[in-house]
């Protein structure tokens, strides 16, 4: 959830970009994760100065406004998300630790053992100043350091002893030139300058000064100086394997571009987006999947795919379902991921998890690949973030290539997501035979096809913004769909109750008799999203036939449908048309406009629609 910053370089010889500007730098572009407080610790003339304001980032400027400092040459900065204890200044970090508070310390994730090691700790003297687990973490860094005078030794003793979901950087004043960290469970990415270097929770924090990172792996300790990046374990041997990568976007795409929110540019990058991840995945008629690291023939032996997420990926993992079933005729489950492994799942060496997580750091997602993985199935990872654990801890992993999302309700990597998974189906139904090559040439034309479909629908949104602004006092909002159109309904029904606050339901069409149409009354919105009628027709006269219900219980109807579909109109109040595609693509178009209808209706209600409260972009503890 939090961010964190650290760095150590030359940069306290220009005033304009000291260490604390620096890294205040690298705070501001992670502010989309989501954040209650805000601090920074810098060394200056060998002192620890620690300055954090409770709230934005701006209160944190403030409070340094006018202070003067010699510069230093390292600086940690941190956003927290409250967990043990609320969002004040004395709980915010860094934390300082140490008898004479030589140390300070920030930390994401959550310590699990911190109560006995406050205990311990108090009983050895040290005093506390705040209600977090983290500060026992900074007192603990600060004794060891006290009894190894090594404070990379102290950081890989202090991480050894913790149990929980951590990233920890600590800087000391008898170590003026460095930063040392560990990660457990939690993001880290070394960022690799000229002359200096960085750490952050993830590439935004550093992505304007340079473009090359390196992965911190599980359980590792590293130690960062301007010239220099080491790595050990927790167990003290030397790490000398870790992957190096480029980032494949720059700072700009990390920016507003002019857009009255990062949400709505990202609404409109969607084409490209799709386009991005489609690109350069059929070869010579076939479909190739370079990331696809495990053999043919395992793939040919699976019985039952399981898809583990939370939240948006969730429903594009149901959509996955319906491509998946079809094509490859394997059993398919979507599972929540906070609930798969306390069920007791059947999972077997012939079952495929497929996991689905943009950040690639969401925890319960990285639980249940862990526990998937312990009973023996292979595990595919799709993901947007190069470097991150799901990926790194999965047998094989796609990535979906959209940029950065800053916004926290998932828009452009939703539509990626949905689109890496037709990969993944045609991919199995390539290996497995179950389509022939022609057929699946022809599928992967329709699919390519889409981002030109999604500009026209972009092209075409004044009438859902006009909606949502006549619509921004409505306290209820329902949505109905049929195949992939439920999981379309449920997406459009989230992105409302993350952004806009009120409360919004969906529903499989279907099911709407069976209960739910006790919540119709007069005048009550319902979105309807409807089938292809070229698809199978019963599917969408069923649909016509439930917009029928509510419209005759007083619903004013909203209907998205393809072009040309008049069945609808004698029972719709508003046609959203879309362009016509197969049913199971339809999933890529008819999602925008629910995602421009919450956009602009919680910008009307005057809405922060980028960091909703009590969100955050990455959920890093269980």
């Amino acid at each position: 959830m939090c961010g964190i910053v650290g760095y150590a370089g030359p940069r306290a010889a220009a005033p304009s970009s000291r260490p604390v500007d620096v890294a205040l730098q690298g705070l501001a572009r992670l502010e989309y994760r989501g954040y209650d407080s805000a601090g920074i610790a810098v060394l200056d003339d060998d002192a620890v100065r620690v300055t954090k304001r409770a709230g934005k980032l701006a209160n944190l400027r403030e409070a340094l406004e006018g202070v003067s400092d010699s510069g230093g040459r390292v600086a940690i900065a941190h956003t927290r998300w409250a967990t043990h204890g609320g969002p004040t200044d004395g709980n915010a970090h860094p934390h300082l630790g140490g008898r004479d508070g030589e140390l300070a310390l920030v930390h994401n994730g959550i310590i699990e053992n911190f109560a006995a090691l406050r205990a311990e700790l108090e009983a050895d003297g040290y005093s506390f100043a705040s209600e977090t687990d983290s500060e026992a973490a900074a007192h603990l860094v600060a004794r060891e350091m006290e009894r190894a005078g090594d404070l990379t030794e102290a950081m890989r003793r202090t991480a050894a002893s913790l149990e929980g979901a951590f990233t920890l950087l600590a800087v000391h004043r008898d170590a003026p030139d460095t930063v040392v960290a560990a990660r457990r469970n939690s993001p880290l990415v070394v960022g690799l300058g000229e002359g200096e270097n960085f750490l952050g929770s993830d590439v935004a924090a550093f992505v304007d000064s340079t473009k090359e990172a390196l992965e911190i792996g599980q359980d590792q300790v590293v130690t960062v100086t301007a010239d220099d990046v080491s790595i050990v374990d927790f167990d003290g041997h030397e790490v000398t394997d870790a992957t190096r990568y480029t980032i494949e976007w720059d700072a700009a795409a990390a920016q507003k571009g002019g857009y009255d929110s990062f949400m709505a540019k990202e609404i409109q990058e969607q084409a490209d987006a799709v386009a991005d991840t489609l690109r350069g995945r059929l070869e010579n008629g076939a479909l190739q999947l370079d990331e696809m690291d495990i053999d043919p023939s395992v793939l040919r032996s699976i019985d039952k795919i399981v898809v583990v997420a939370c939240g948006t990926a969730a429903n594009a993992g149901a959509v996955a379902k319906y491509a998946i079933e079809h094509w490859c005729r394997i059993p398919t489950e979507v599972e929540l991921a906070h609930e798969f492994r306390y069920r007791d799942p059947v999972v077997t060496e012939k079952t495929l998890v497929v996991a689905i997580s943009q950040s690639g750091e969401t925890m319960d997602t990285l639980m249940a690949v862990r526990h998937a993985r312990e009973q023996g199935a292979k595990v595919i990872a799709l993901c947007n973030t190069r470097g991150s654990t799901i990926p790194r801890e999965s047998d094989a992993a796609l990535y979906l290539h959209v940029g950065p999302e800053i916004a926290v309700a998932s828009t452009k990597a939703y539509l990626g997501q949905i689109t890496a998974c037709y990969l993944l189906g045609l991919f199995l139904a390539q290996v497995r035979g179950n389509l022939y090559p022609d057929e699946i040439a022809a599928l992967m034309a329709d699919l390519e096809r889409i981002p030109e479909h999604i500009q026209q629908v972009l092209d075409s949104s004044e009438q859902v913004t006009r909606l949502a602004q006549d619509m921004k006092d409505v306290t209820s909002v329902l949505f109905l769909g049929r195949h992939v159109g439920y999981p379309t309904a449920m997406e459009g029904a989230l992105k409302l109750k993350e952004i806009a606050y009120i409360h919004a339901e969906g529903f499989a069409a279907g099911e709407l008799k069976h209960g739910p149409i006790a919540l119709v009354e007069e005048g009550q919105p319902v979105f309807v999203i409807v089938p292809s009628p070229n698809g199978r027709h019963s599917l969408h006269s069923k649909v016509v036939s439930n917009i029928q219900e509510v419209r005759a219980r007083g619903a004013r109807t909203l209907v998205i449908a393809e072009e040309g579909d008049d069945a609808v109109l004698p029972y719709a109040d508003e046609v959203i048309r879309v362009p016509a595609t197969r049913t199971l693509f339809a999933a890529l178009l008819t999602v925008i406009p629910l995602q421009i209808f919450s956009c602009e209706l919680a910008t009307a209600k005057g809405l922060d629609v980028d960091q909703p409260r009590n969100l955050a972009k990455s959920v890093t503890v269980e």
